[in-house]
This record gives C-alpha cells, structure tokens and sequence, in this order.
C-alpha cells in the first residue's frame, strides 16, 4: 500500500458529523430526481447511525440538532455534489422550507432490525413522485438509487469497491512494525496532505474554544498535555455543536480527526521535534486509529474517537519521542486495558469529554511506556503484544458490547419519545 492511496480513502474533509451529513447527502441525491415541494421524507437506518444522529448539531442550520432537521435540510439542498460537506450550502430557503416540512410531520424515522454494517435508505416525495437512495457500508456509496420504484442506478454491495474498507482490512492484518515502515513512507505530498488536514483541525479547535468559559486552559499552562486535550475537547464541542467549520476526518469520523491531528501536532511543534518527525508520527497515528477503527467497527458500541484516536495518539507520542517498537506495543496495550470499557452513546457536544479523557490517557500511557512501564499482558483483556490486545478489544467492541449497544438505543429512543 502506498500512504498517498491510504490518504484517499481515510482523509478527507467533512462539514458536521459524518452521519448526519451522509443522510443529508442521500436525502439531497434522491429530491433531486424529483420536483415540485417537498411533501415526505422517510428514512430507515441502522442502529448506530440513528444513535449518531440522535442529537448532533447541524452546521449553518441555527443551531438545529438531530434526525428530523438532518432529513428536512437535507431534501431541500440544490446541489448533492458536496458530498459530506453539503451542509455548506444551507441558507434561509432551505431552513423555512426544512421547517415547513418538520411542522407538518413530514419526517418518518424508523430503525432497520439486523442491520449491523452503516445502511442509510431514504424516500423523498415529492409533488412529481418519489425517489429513493441507498447508501451502504461507507458514508458515500450509494449502492441503490430508484425513481417511482424503478432503479436507475447504484452500486451493487457485491460488486463494490470500497476504498476505505479494503484499506482498513489491510492495516488490520499487519503488524505494528509493517504500520511503521508505512509511515516512514511519507512522500512530499503525503506530507502536505497531512499538515493541511491537521491545520484544518487545530483551526476548528481553537474556534470551538470560543465556545467555553474563559480560564478553560490556564494561560501559563498552555503546552502542557492537559490542555492540549482541553483544546481537542473544544474543537469536537464545536463540531458536535454544529459550528459551520471543516475539518479533515479520519476512518470516516471528523472526532478522530481532530483527536488524533490536533494533540500530536501542537505537541509535536511545543517539544521542537522536526518536521519530517511529527509527519511520521501523525502518519502512524493515523494508520493505528484506522486499523482500531477496524477492530471496533466503523460505527461502534465503543467509543471510537477516544479509543481508537487515543491508542494512535499513545504511538505517536511513543513515536515522537524516538521510543522502541516495544514501548509502543506496551502504550497501545495499556490504552486497552484502560479505555476498552468507554461507551458510544451517539455524537453530540457530550463527546467532548469523551475525546479529553482519551487524548489524556494517552499521554499517561506513552509516558510510561517511554519508561519501561505499562498495564502487564497477566491484567484482564491485554494480549502478550499490540496486535492481540487490538484483537481482544475488537472481540468486546464486535460481540460483548452487542447487548450494551441496543440498551442504548432503546433509552434513547424512548427520550426522543418523552420529548
């Protein structure tokens, strides 16, 4: 694998959370066959995007959050060529059309039994007739689009080419010593496409620290590692707020973005290490966090900014700091055997402190491990080396958690129902 194909397909820029924004682009791709007003709009979803959606703010939007306003704004967007950053073009028309449609209860939600993998469907009616788009497996993979029942286009999941998730099943099987060779890998461009997304984030961070009272990072304590979570924190509150800001998403997840990129860059520039250092270390971060991302799953019942972000912030720490492969399989274990409990129960301003408590976690873990110090193979779910303590966590995340996950769903279904 070449870093600049992982680049493609596990770096990439998003406005708002990522499932939010796959809906909208869905329910925007399938207004767009019809015309006339927009009359209903239905969605049936997995489990886990629905908990994601559930109370996530919504970028350009006034400060709207969730399911409801997510499916109204997006059936009124013009232009469904954004991607995942179409909420960009929010304005006024389509926040009083979106309005319109919510008062008249025009929103149907429902929850589709067994669907384990990401599964977006959504129908759009509207005066000419009805549309429907079926995004699967990766926020944009539209495998079905049908117009009044007849398809017209899609990609089949059999035949689908996924990028991110045959790069994901790569870094998955190797070994923490192949992830880092790839990571020294690094060309020129990698290397700027890299530094762009990182500056993109630490940009949304510092927004969002607007967003919190003064005194919230001590001035006279501003490098330290404490605060630097302080800052992650503030930059996914501005994100999960709905603060109109892009940033460079990692494995699918605009939090593990900016959990991952902010802390190590900032750290990285504070401690003088050269540049070249902290593009490899961010670079090994990145790869861990994806092949975390693929133990857990792409949406899980764990929390996958704050573990997944924090064992690949705990490497490249290790990383930074010229430490052995060794003190890096013992950082990425004590990461498991401390955070492996840490639920997701959906995006919204909450994981903020999620992502703090990770980002902290990992400094904790690197340092000892820089010391010759970690959680020991004899403790709980830690494996004898990085890659089967990654295999413990993913067993938990994939299969103990399941009853977990659908108690979550079911206390969150039943507020969205009290309201």
């Amino acid at each position: 694998m070449k870093f600049a194909d992982y680049l493609s397909a596990e770096w990439r820029a998003s406005l708002g959370c990522t499932e939010p924004a796959a809906i909208a682009y869905a329910a925007a791709i399938a207004a767009s066959h019809q015309h006339g007003e927009v009359r209903l709009v239905r969605l049936v979803c997995d489990a886990r995007t629905y908990k994601n959606c559930h109370s996530v703010g919504i970028p350009n939007s006034e400060r709207r959050t969730g399911l409801l306003w997510t499916l109204a704004i997006g059936a009124h967007l013009a232009d469904h060529s954004l991607g995942l950053r179409c909420f960009e073009q929010t304005d006024a028309r389509a926040l009083q059309a979106a309005g319109h449609l919510v008062q008249q209860h025009g929103i149907h939600v429902e929850v589709a039994p067994g669907e384990t993998a990401l599964f977006i469907d959504v129908t759009v009616v509207r005066e000419s007739g009805t549309a429907r788009v079926v995004v699967t497996r990766e926020h944009t993979h539209v495998s079905r689009i049908e117009v009044d029942g007849r398809q017209i286009g899609g990609v089949a999941n059999g035949t689908l080419d996924t990028a991110a998730q045959s790069v994901r099943d790569t870094l998955a099987a190797m070994s923490v010593a192949e992830l880092l060779d790839l990571a020294g890998s690094l060309e020129a461009g990698d290397r700027a496409l890299l530094q762009e997304g990182a500056e993109l984030n630490i940009a949304m961070a510092r927004h969002g620290l607007g967003l919190f009272p003064a005194g919230f990072i001590a001035v006279d304590e501003r490098k330290s590692p404490a605060n630097l979570s302080r800052l992650v924190a503030a930059g996914v509150f501005g994100r999960m707020s709905g603060e109109p800001f892009t940033v460079m998403s990692l494995a699918g997840s605009g939090n593990k973005g900016i959990t991952v990129a902010v802390p190590l860059t900032l750290y990285g520039r504070d401690m003088r290490m050269p540049a070249k250092r902290i593009d490899e270390a961010l670079a090994l971060a990145c790869l861990l966090t994806s092949a975390t991302t693929w133990h857990l799953g792409t949406l899980s019942a764990l929390c996958g900014a704050a573990i997944a972000g924090g064992i690949g912030i705990a490497a490249g720490v290790v990383h930074l700091h010229g430490g052995s492969l060794n003190q890096i399989s013992l950082a990425i274990g004590t990461m498991v055997g401390n955070l492996a409990g840490m639920i997701c129960d959906g995006a919204k301003i909450g994981c903020a402190m999620k992502t703090m408590t990770g980002v902290d976690a990992a400094f904790r873990a690197a340092n000892l491990a820089l010391l010759g110090m970690g959680i020991p193979v004899t403790d709980g779910i830690v494996g004898a080396d990085a890659e089967t303590s990654l295999l413990n966590l993913g067993r938990l995340a994939r299969y103990g958690m399941a009853t977990v996950d659908s108690e979550i769903l079911t206390i969150m279904q039943d507020k969205l129902k009290s309201r």
